[in-house]
């Protein structure tokens, strides 16, 4: 079974257009998102648009929960106090420009979804298998890999939230961050893909780069009158 995963996508319809067109090139039977669909860049309703016109199932993001639900922080992390004053203003205004109709559609998006593909029991979700505002990055202990496939009764995990890509092999478990499609943050500004090809005997994955118009969403940051720092920040990819 061939996958498509789309993490943390933000608001960036540019970038999602390009890694879905390259997507489409490997013919996969499946296309998923991770969630975080709004935020950082000012396009939440078209993206969300896009993923129910091309019928792409996912899952919530702890930005698409608190946005959906209104609440007073997106329960993101901060690394410092001028960037948690920017993040914050990026989360009011997706606030109050995401419609109903986005809201409705953010709120409805489940935790999880799982399946089997040959044999493979697979896990989709956010962050971790608990909580979609952890923090799990590649460089955590081994111990805390083993903690959350406890968690969760899984074969190959598939997640986001972080904003860069990795894949680990332990425990005869498969974990796989699929990055960021809008706004990555591992200095590599060109939007994600990551294919997977599940097999019996395999699994295989593909962290795909693909270049696109960041200046064009940079401008429409500024000009909508988000934080010119996400435009920044885009370009730089941190």
């Amino acid at each position: 079974m061939k996958l498509a995963i789309f993490g943390d996508i933000h608001g960036n319809i540019e970038a999602l257009k390009r890694a879905y067109d390259e997507a489409l090139r490997h013919n996969p039977d499946k296309m998923y998102h991770l969630g975080d669909l709004g935020g950082y860049a000012p396009f939440v309703n078209e993206v969300v648009d896009f993923l129910i016109e091309h019928h792409i199932d996912g899952v919530q993001g702890n930005y698409d929960e608190t946005v959906a639900n209104d609440r007073e922080h997106c329960g993101c992390k901060y690394e410092d106090p001028f960037q948690a004053e920017r993040a914050n203003q990026g989360f009011n205004w997706t606030k109050a420009h995401a419609t109903e109709r986005s809201k409705d559609y953010m709120r409805a998006l489940p935790f999880e979804i799982r399946f089997e593909a040959e044999g493979k029991k697979v896990l989709i979700f956010h962050a971790t298998p608990k909580k979609n505002n952890l923090y799990w990055y590649e460089d955590r202990e081994e111990k805390f890999f083993k903690e959350m496939a406890e968690k969760a009764d899984a074969d190959v995990y598939i997640y986001g939230h972080t904003h860069k890509p990795y894949r680990k092999d332990l425990y005869g478990k498969v974990f796989i961050n699929a990055g960021s499609v809008g706004k990555p943050k591992d200095g590599d500004n060109r939007t994600c893909v990551t294919l997977l090809d599940i097999e019996k005997e395999i699994i295989k994955s593909e962290f795909i780069r693909i270049p696109y118009d960041i200046e064009k969403t940079a401008s429409a940051i500024i000009t909508s009158g988000l934080p010119p720092y996400f435009a920044e920040k885009l370009r730089e990819a941190r």
